[in-house]
């Protein structure tokens, strides 16, 4: 392979996992730290009536998801009702039934939601249709006369529906106006008459129902404001100023002229909604958001996977890191270890038995099993079943030291389970044979350095910022493999070298 392309190659291994990495970070805002927080609401809609030892049918009109806010979790609690969830007139409903129920019952709806963190609403397919107005008489003619009016006034749909709202809410209302909303019209009258005088003007034009998500506690009012079809997508004005804009703490929870709660077969029905802030793992709510709005960005991530699988790629994508530490040791360093990737996966093995305690059963583990092997070595066996033998001493060996350990009150050595026995087995026959060719102090050399470069892997993947990094943006693994393959092309001194060949630094002369 020539210079050019294997340059080529490393830059875009790296370039490709950079720009991956910059992508989720900047754009899709995944948290860099496990312990950033988001804030999310938990919200609750109790339910409270009293049965008459009749067929009940209870229906909850619930939030859905909108631009501005994402309903990540929620929970439906009701003994022995049955329960199903339609959608009907754009918003979705709880049914609760019953064949036949009596005496004081509760119902509840609980939800966790967060910001969606979209500024847009995405366009509609087709316009809404307007619902026809009830004018007639006297009635038709107020509204007719108000719509002209409103309309003679304003160069835009913005202006006049900040005309119309204003005129709507003036202290004292001129006759039309007097005449369409009655004496003591409450805010949610007004709104509703706004909505037939645009449907009058053919402008589509709805009631939102909601509440604000900073009114924490119980019993919560509701507040309600009004939404315009234009330019393909529903719009949002201020029910009293009519500005073309709401605060960011309303939160969208049904639109229409439909109540929120309706019943049958019951009597003294009552709901009580309950708003209260929590903190949640920023990472968990992203996810959770994601699935919503963005399901294919989720399809084929780690965050797909089952919790249980997605805890061992947790471990799994640490492997690379001690490898990229081991390559470091041994071809520039000049660490000499038994195998290529035992150091690693003893180091594995550390996580669970901490970093002392490993190593203190690695040596008597290894010690123990060179003792077997040097016996078997006198029996002249062949080598698969030699190493058979030896395994089957080392599983003996693990199981007394548990049984012993935990006599002693030692619970930390019940761990030496966790140690992989085949690992174990190999590195006593490398080091048997080692022993055998080279000599003691090589043998317990490459064990040392076996040793050093397991707790040097064990320091580096045990911690929990460079775990979140890599399972979170596991792109990042392509910089490792550039990195790691540079490496493969240095061919230079080792640093444990450099005393032996400082010979040839000095100057002949």
């Amino acid at each position: 392979m020539n210079r050019r392309h294997f340059y080529v190659l490393v830059a875009g291994l790296s370039l490709t996992g950079l720009g991956m990495f910059l992508f989720k970070f900047l754009v899709l805002g995944f948290p860099l730290t496990p312990y950033e927080q988001a804030d999310v609401w938990d919200l609750e809609a109790r339910i409270t009536f009293e049965a008459k030892d009749k067929p009940v049918k209870i229906s909850l009109l619930v939030p859905r998801n909108s631009h501005l806010v994402t309903v990540v979790n929620e929970n439906f609690i009701s003994r022995g009702f049955g329960l199903i969830t339609r959608t009907e007139s754009g918003n979705r409903q709880a049914v609760w039934s019953m064949r036949k129920a009596g005496g004081a019952q509760s119902l509840y709806y609980h939800a966790t939601v967060q910001k969606a963190g979209v500024k847009e609403a995405r366009p509609l397919k087709k316009p809404p249709e307007i619902v026809p107005h009830q004018f007639e008489g006297v009635f038709l003619e107020a509204a007719t006369t108000i719509v002209s009016d409103i309309i003679a006034q304003s160069a835009d749909i913005e202006v006049l529906i900040g005309g119309l709202l204003s005129r709507l809410h003036k202290e004292k209302p001129d006759g039309p106006v007097l005449l369409l909303l009655g004496k003591k019209a409450d805010p949610l009258k007004k709104l509703q008459v706004a909505v037939d005088l645009l449907g009058l003007n053919n402008t589509p034009a709805r009631v939102a129902h909601g509440i604000r998500l900073k009114e924490q506690g119980r019993d919560v009012p509701l507040i309600h404001w009004l939404q315009v079809y234009d330019n393909g997508t529903w719009r949002d004005y201020h029910p009293t100023s009519g500005e073309p804009e709401i605060p960011a703490d309303y939160f969208l929870w049904w639109t229409g002229p439909g109540p929120l709660l309706q019943s049958k077969g019951v009597d003294k029905l009552h709901v009580n909604l309950s708003v209260s802030l929590s903190i949640d793992s920023a990472i968990n709510a992203l996810v959770d958001r994601g699935q919503i709005l963005t399901p294919q960005l989720l399809a084929f991530s780690l965050f797909s996977l089952p919790i249980h699988v997605q805890s061992t790629y947790r471990i799994l994508l640490m492997i690379p890191m001690g490898a990229l530490l081991l390559v470091l040791l041994r071809n520039v360093v000049g660490v000499k270890t038994f195998g290529t990737f035992t150091p690693v996966l003893i180091a594995l093995a550390f996580r669970e038995t901490q970093l002392l305690w490993g190593i203190v059963f690695f040596s008597i583990m290894v010690a123990f099993g060179l003792s077997v092997r040097f016996y078997l070595e006198h029996l002249k066996l062949l080598l698969v079943p030699r190493l058979a033998s030896v395994l089957i001493a080392v599983v003996l060996l693990m199981a007394a030291f548990s049984i012993v350990s935990h006599k002693l009150g030692l619970e930390r050595g019940l761990s030496v389970a966790i140690f992989p026995m085949v690992i174990l087995t190999m590195t006593i026959e490398r080091m048997s044979i080692v022993w055998e060719e080279r000599g003691a102090s090589e043998a317990i050399q490459q064990g040392f350095g076996s040793l050093l470069v397991a707790a040097a892997a064990y320091s580096v993947m045990s911690l929990s910022y460079l775990e979140h990094l890599l399972f979170v943006f596991p792109e990042l693994l392509l910089i490792l493999l550039a990195g790691t393959i540079l490496l493969g092309r240095y061919n230079g001194y080792r640093l444990t070298e450099l005393a032996r060949f400082k010979v040839f630094a000095k100057d002949p002369s």
